[in-house]
């Protein structure tokens, strides 16, 4: 019985681990009985290379967004520099792809956008940096993200925005939120991403 016991314990560990999954985040409804969740809403802003993005961009994709903007004086760079590390880690992958949203489109030209882009060495296929007008970004900010993201000229830069790295699934749903200053919630990101890529 004894010799069994290690057996066992990985079966169980095994069976545990393949029970873990990603909660669905958002205010759930109930259609037709079925408990449904938020997906994101349609959206269509240009990119880096001045191609329309839209949600069909991401079809069967997993992706990463987040709300940034050039001239940012605080966690915008952190934050750049967690996502480069989840770019970097699925670059290969093509069911991963990046979002990052300007949040002051005014000032961040697609020109500048593409030379960001060009600075982090970037395919810019796989991570969208997009701009559009003020109310469609905060408005996907707000109602899509759960995100922050307005101007206010006593923050530092003009703006206030969330620090979040957020976790779609191909689905368009909303699965994960992460503190994009911190590594360790980098390294939980990238955990969660696998999680994604082995649902079925």
């Amino acid at each position: 019985m004894l010799k069994l016991f290690p057996i066992i314990f990985l079966l169980l560990i095994s069976c545990s681990h393949k029970a873990k999954k990603l909660p669905f985040l958002g205010n759930p409804e109930e259609i037709n009985g079925e408990i449904t969740y938020p997906t994101i809403q349609p959206f269509h802003f240009l990119d880096q290379d001045s191609l329309s993005v839209t949600n069909k961009t991401f079809d069967n994709s997993i992706y990463i967004a987040d709300f940034i903007f050039l001239s940012c004086p605080t966690i915008c760079p952190a934050m750049t520099s967690e996502m480069k590390k989840v770019y970097a880690k699925f670059e290969k992958n093509n069911s991963v792809k990046f979002l990052s949203h300007t949040i002051d489109p005014e000032h961040d030209s697609i020109s500048l956008l593409k030379q960001y882009a060009e600075h982090l060495r970037i395919k810019t296929s796989k991570w969208h940096i997009v701009t559009g007008s003020k109310s469609d970004i905060y408005s996907v900010a707000e109602k899509s993200y759960y995100s922050t993201a307005y101007p206010d000229s006593k923050e530092p830069g003009g703006f206030v925005h969330s620090g979040g790295l957020l976790l779609i699934d191909k689905n368009k749903h909303l699965r994960g939120v992460y503190d994009g200053t911190n590594p360790k919630q980098t390294l939980l990101l990238i955990n969660d991403i696998e999680l994604l890529l082995s649902e079925k």
